[in-house]
């Protein structure tokens, strides 16, 4: 057994389903006639629905009415995710990698656990991963380092013995708040938007050797 872990977040770095989630917001900006743009899209991509809906108001929702909101959304992306994702390139290999050195690994997402559940089954990597942490399991989405923290508690790992693997800029501040090393990827965002301890453009041939190197470059 390794004595560090690996924290991925999941859109972006385990899958882009980048695309079924911007049209299941569209379709529910189209049924609220309140249109939901690709601008806006980028710019709360990754963020906990707490967050993104009054920013898509522009002004405070009632919980309830949140909620209904969210849930509608979350639906919606979970009927069109099987057509619209696809794998990051690298990463089934890398985490396989990973896995035969003994290398624990969790996903710390903002989405809600029934999403990661079925992108983890449609990879068919569901058995590599030894915990998750959702959106569900915390109260402040990144760049609050709370997802990461609750799954490195999961795991056992005291945060600067964990690598967060990420691709957005929420999610690179929420690993260096947490005090755990950060690996960004260029799948969604400029590698001059990722303030990360190292910053790749694939996983393609990446080792388990090169995640391990990034360990006590948190600052």
């Amino acid at each position: 057994m390794s004595d560090w872990s690996a924290i991925f977040d999941m859109d972006g770095v385990l899958v882009d389903s980048s695309e079924a989630h911007f049209q299941a917001w569209h379709r529910l900006g189209t049924q609220e006639g309140k249109p939901f743009t690709r601008e806006l899209f980028q710019l709360t991509f990754g963020m906990h629905n707490q967050q993104i809906v009054p920013m898509w108001m522009e002004q405070e929702v009632d919980q309830i009415e949140l909620d209904h909101l969210a849930d509608w959304k979350e639906n919606t992306y979970r009927q069109l995710v099987p057509e619209l994702m696809r794998p990051i390139p690298g990463v089934i290999d890398l985490i396989s990698a990973l896995h035969a050195e003994g290398v624990t690994m969790a996903v710390g997402s903002s989405g809600p656990l029934p999403n990661i559940q079925l992108v983890l089954q449609l990879l068919g990597i569901a058995h590599f991963f030894s915990a998750l942490s959702t959106g569900e399991d915390v109260r402040h989405g990144k760049p609050d380092p709370e997802v990461f923290l609750v799954a490195a508690r999961r795991l056992g790992r005291p945060p600067e013995r964990c690598v967060v693997l990420e691709d957005a800029p929420q999610g690179v501040e929420a690993a260096r708040r947490g005090g755990m090393a950060v690996l960004g990827i260029t799948s969604s965002r400029a590698a001059e938007d990722l303030p990360a301890d190292r910053v790749v453009r694939t996983f393609e041939g990446l080792r388990p050797q090169d995640l391990r190197e990034l360990l006590g470059a948190a600052r």
